[in-house]
């Protein structure tokens, strides 16, 4: 594999451009050259300008749409490695095309072995563009069934409650509570596995095997025994605890 390598990074946050710029120059060597870009406009400038690129490593989401709107208008000759938050199950159909992804938050490790997978394996292609177009209804489709609501039955009938009001949900044996915005609490016959697949991921997030938070409703984040975080909640007189195992993944979530 050539060293001198030319890679394109289209990722809108720039904490998680500049991990990739420093794992993969500690990878492939101080000698290689990095072309960046935030936004889908930016994108397809960069590719329709050049196409000399040995491989590109792309976020999903952008700052003005999707990586599927840039690969959609410009052809792509190079290896792409996509580097996202979204569910490996969306990205299933990325393997039937020769193509790698990572998922955040994620370590060191999990590119090595993504590049490793490339310079064993990978001969350069063209990736057609009605390949990207279908990745992106998916991805589309897949947005569309994180919960916007919930009906919470009540005794005078159903009240409908928005993700958006959700500041904390706890587990109490085979239900779960919400805790609302208003500081009321709701009943829900799910458990925390249903409910974690439910929710967007970029809004929510298991601190440990019995609370979910929500993200807009972190007013401070104090640190706690055992290199733990405890997080004071809006309307929630107790701190909300980290567990061990979570801890560095949701340092890197809130950052995201």
């Amino acid at each position: 594999m050539n060293r001198n390598m030319r890679i394109f990074i289209l990722e809108d946050e720039v904490p998680a451009k500049k991990k990739l710029v420093s794992y993969l120059m500690d990878f492939f060597g101080e000698a290689t050259r990095f072309d960046c870009a935030r936004s889908v406009k930016e994108g397809i400038e960069f590719l329709q300008a050049n196409q000399d690129y040995h491989l590109i490593l792309s976020d999903i989401k952008l700052l003005d749409g999707t990586a599927f709107d840039v690969f959609g208008k410009v052809t792509i000759k190079a290896p792409i490695i996509f580097c996202t938050a979204y569910d490996e199950h969306l990205l299933e159909a990325f393997q039937s095309n020769g193509i790698a992804y990572i998922l955040k938050p994620y370590q060191k490790r999990d590119l090595e072995s993504a590049l490793e997978k490339f310079e064993v394996l990978f001969e350069p292609k063209v990736f057609k563009k009605d390949m990207f177009y279908q990745l992106k209804e998916a991805l589309e489709s897949n947005l569309e069934n994180y919960k916007k609501r919930f009906a919470i039955k009540k005794r005078d009938g159903i009240q409908l409650l928005k993700t958006s009001q959700i500041v904390l949900i706890q587990a109490h044996g085979d239900f779960c509570q919400i805790v609302d915005s208003n500081g009321l609490r709701h009943s829900i016959s799910k458990n925390m596995g249903t409910l974690t697949k439910e929710l967007d991921p970029k809004q929510f997030f298991r601190i440990n095997r019995s609370q979910i938070v929500g993200i807009g409703y972190i007013e401070k984040i104090i640190p706690y025994a055992k290199n733990r975080l405890a997080l004071k909640i809006t309307g929630v007189k107790e701190n909300a605890i980290t567990s061990t195992a979570t801890t560095r993944s949701f340092r890197l979530w809130i950052e995201s």
